[in-house]
């Protein structure tokens, strides 16, 4: 860590013990100001992920610029209820007392945002840590660099730097952050980072979340609504050309609609991307890593790649080999891989032979059934009749489980992962019962036992 992060890092660590941040008010005025010079600065943003990553201004909005003016407009609304002492019930032994759920910010957090929705994923877990009343160290990744650079100037015109301080670098400045003892850190990526995180933060004991990915299947069912699961299907995975943490990574079709599927598909996809274009891929690393996936696979639409722009139409492989490198890793791109079913519980088992995933799947003619599919096998969080929409809410919490992930947020979820709840018990002194002190004699034991036991 260079001598002018150490100095920043001070600078935060100072300024949150002058309880600045303490102030609910001061909060709002913060969230307020970034929700106001987002609207301003939106253009602005919507080209530089056009840049990075080729998204339209539509995209950008819908899956960016819009959940987080969403987060905003939430806290801005209940950050009076959510920052308040809450009152608790108190046990027998207590009497006479009151007792009190404090909220408090652990204090200066890191935030380490990835490359694939880089407005968004470094927004939104900043927007809650803000509210719960953390300073903060934000550091985009270097792989959408316009975007990082646009983040930098929206935060530095919107709140104070010794409240939220923006760190530009590589991977290298990343690791060197997380040798420094943090109060919290809340990290968006791979797993194989992820470890490395968890690791670092074990020495200084800091706590952490950790929003990863893995592959998450999707189950259609025989008597599912074909046309309406090809077209969202289609939606969830190839939005941003597939380099999403929640889309689809592969497809389970009970054979009886295979075909009909792929056929309601094909023409999705024709209609979504008639130009054969669903986005950049972020790198040449990556650009590479996935036209090897596809190398000997049954590709029975698009697979067209483009070396100088490095995009890669949607494209869908049919019936690949289990133990093929498409079906271990993570895609983490615009190809679909379909595997094909007998029975539900065939399509349940194979999901269970692998990692649990951050999100999965179900589409079914009952609604009960598609519950009931859901709640056989762990994951993150899903939908039903839907692809990548449960993200979408401040409603409901947002991570994952097991190697997909520790921790959520999004909304009350958010704030809770970013606040410390105080418990704190008053009590008077007027009157002070002998049955806890010594000596203890068996009148007090009898009595400890009727009021206790």
């Amino acid at each position: 860590m260079t001598k002018d992060h150490k100095e920043i890092l001070s600078r935060l660590k100072s300024y949150h013990a002058s309880g600045s941040t303490q102030d609910a008010a001061a909060r709002k005025n913060v969230l307020r100001k970034l929700r106001e010079n987002i609207s301003l600065m939106e253009n602005d943003i919507c080209e530089a992920l056009y840049r990075d990553l080729g998204k339209t201004p539509e995209e950008s909005f819908l899956t960016e610029t819009g959940m987080v003016m969403e987060s905003l407009k939430y806290f801005i609304s209940s950050l009076g209820k959510l920052s308040r002492p809450k009152r608790a019930g108190i046990a027998v032994s207590q009497i006479p007392g009151r007792a009190r759920i404090v909220p408090q910010p652990y204090g200066t957090v890191l935030i380490i945002s990835p490359w694939n929705y880089p407005f968004l994923l470094a927004l939104d877990p900043l927007v809650a840590a803000i509210a719960a009343g953390n300073c903060v160290v934000l550091k985009p990744s270097e792989y959408a660099p316009v975007t990082a650079a646009v983040v930098e100037k929206l935060i530095s015109e919107s709140v104070p730097s010794e409240w939220v301080s923006v760190i530009q670098g590589d991977a290298g400045v990343s690791e060197s952050l997380l040798d420094e003892k943090f109060d919290y850190i809340f990290y968006t990526g791979g797993k194989r980072v992820g470890r490395i995180i968890l690791q670092k933060a074990a020495v200084n004991l800091v706590p952490v979340t950790l929003e990863l990915g893995g592959k998450s299947p999707v189950i259609v069912c025989r008597d599912a609504d074909v046309k309406t699961a090809a077209r969202r299907i289609v939606f969830g995975k190839y939005l941003n050309s597939g380099q999403t943490c929640v889309a689809p990574d592969y497809l389970l079709v009970q054979e009886e609609i295979h075909d009909e599927l792929m056929t309601a598909m094909i023409s999705e996809i024709d209609r979504m991307y008639p130009d054969g274009n669903c986005g950049k891929i972020i790198t040449r690393g990556h650009y590479d890593r996935l036209v090897r996936l596809m190398e000997n696979q049954n590709i029975i639409h698009g697979g067209k790649c483009d070396s100088f722009s490095m995009t890669i139409s949607p494209t869908i492989l049919d019936s690949p080999d289990p133990g093929s490198a498409i079906m271990q890793e993570e895609i983490f791109g615009p190809l679909l891989p379909v595997l094909t079913f007998k029975e539900e519980s065939q399509a349940v088992g194979y999901i269970k032979g692998g990692e649990k995933p951050l999100a999965a799947y179900i589409f079914c003619g009952s609604k009960k059934r598609g519950m009931k599919i859901a709640n056989s096998f762990s994951f993150g969080g899903g939908c039903v009749n839907d692809t990548v929409l449960h993200l979408a809410s401040t409603r409901l919490p947002f991570g994952g489980v097991g190697e997909s992930g520790m921790g959520c947020y999004h909304g009350k979820y958010g704030f809770d992962t970013f606040t410390h709840y105080k418990s704190m018990l008053v009590r008077g002194t007027f009157l002070d019962p002998p049955l806890r002190y010594r000596p203890f004699g068996k009148w007090k034991k009898r009595i400890l036992k009727a009021v206790l036991g």
